[in-house]
C-alpha cells in the first residue's frame, strides 16, 4: 500500500512539473480566449450593426497581435465571468476587473492597464444631495451583481442594494425611479449617459482610485511575462495611449492627475 501511495505521490509531482504554462497552451492553440460581457461601454458593447467594438475590444486584440495569436471573444454576463475562468472555459478577462486582495487568492493579474475610482450615478433632476456613501443611508442603491461595487455598497450596510446583470439595466431603472442611485466605474460614466440617452448624470466620486488587470488561472509564470511584455510593448509604440484616447480623450493608464 506504501508503495502505491508513494508512486501516485510521485505521478502527482511528475504531472505539475511537466503541466503545460498558460502561454504553451494558447500557442499551441493559435487564439487568445478573451471574456467580456459585451455590454459595458465603452469597454466593451455591441454597436448600433451588433458587432462588438469597445476600449477593451480593441486592446485585446492588440495584445493578441503582439502574442502572435489571435483574439476569440466570448461574452457574459458579469456575474458568471470570473468563474468560468475559474473553470477552465477561457484564457483572460478583460472587463475591468479590479485587483484586489480577494481576487489574488484564485487568481493571478497582469499588470495594471487602467486606474479608475467608483462614482455615483443620479438622476438629471435630483435634488438631494449625495455626496458619499453615507448619504444614501435608507436609499435603493443599483449595483452590477458580484463587482467590486456590490461589495463597496454591501459594507456601507445601511444601503439597500438592487442587483443587476449589467450596467444598462441600472441606468434604466434609475431613469424611472425604481432606484434612488447608481454606481459604477468613473470612467465608464459619462460614455455611457451618452449612449443611453436617458435623463442621468454623474454624481460625486467615492472611494479611492483603483488598479485594474487581466486576470488569468494561477501558477503560470510564462504567460504572465509574455502578458505583461504585451502591454508593454503597447505602452512604448504608443498604441495603448492612441486606443485609450480614442475611446476616452485620456490615457487611462495613469493617475488621475497625471492624466
Amino acid at each position: 500500500m506504501k508503495k502505491v501511495v508513494l508512486t501516485l505521490t510521485l505521478l502527482g509531482m511528475a504531472a505539475n512539473v511537466y503541466a503545460a504554462d498558460l502561454l504553451d497552451t494558447v500557442k499551441q492553440r493559435g487564439t487568445l480566449k478573451i471574456a467580456l460581457e459585451g455590454t459595458y461601454p465603452p469597454f466593451n458593447f455591441k454597436d448600433k450593426d451588433q458587432k462588438l467594438t469597445g476600449f477593451e475590444v480593441e486592446l485585446g486584440a492588440a495584445l493578441a497581435q503582439k502574442l502572435k495569436l489571435k483574439p476569440e471573444f466570448i461574452t457574459g454576463e458579469w456575474s458568471g465571468l470570473l468563474a468560468g475562468l475559474q473553470g477552465g472555459k477561457f484564457d483572460v478577462v478583460m472587463n475591468q476587473v479590479s485587483i484586489t486582495d480577494k481576487r489574488k487568492e484564485v487568481f493571478d493579474f497582469s499588470q495594471p492597464y487602467t486606474l479608475s475610482s467608483a462614482q455615483l450615478i443620479v438622476r438629471k433632476n435630483e435634488t438631494r444631495s449625495f455626496k458619499s456613501l453615507a448619504d444614501l443611508a435608507g436609499k435603493k442603491m443599483g449595483v452590477t451583481q458580484g463587482s467590486n461595487y456590490a461589495e463597496m455598497v454591501k459594507a456601507q450596510g445601511s444601503i439597500e442594494s438592487k442587483f443587476y446583470p449589467s450596467a444598462p439595466e441600472i441606468f434604466q431603472d434609475l431613469a424611472t425611479g425604481r432606484i434612488d442611485a447608481g454606481i459604477n466605474d468613473s470612467l465608464l460614466i459619462p460614455f455611457a449617459i451618452k449612449e443611453a440617452k436617458l435623463p442621468l448624470k454623474a454624481g460625486a466620486a467615492v472611494g479611492s482610485a483603483t488598479q485594474m488587470g487581466i486576470p488569468f488561472a494561477k501558477g503560470n509564470p510564462k504567460f504572465k511575462a509574455a502578458l505583461d511584455g504585451a502591454l508593454n510593448a503597447l505602452h512604448k509604440d504608443g498604441s495603448f495611449k492612441k486606443i485609450s484616447v480614442k475611446w476616452f480623450g485620456i490615457d487611462v493608464s495613469k493617475a488621475p492627475g497625471a492624466r
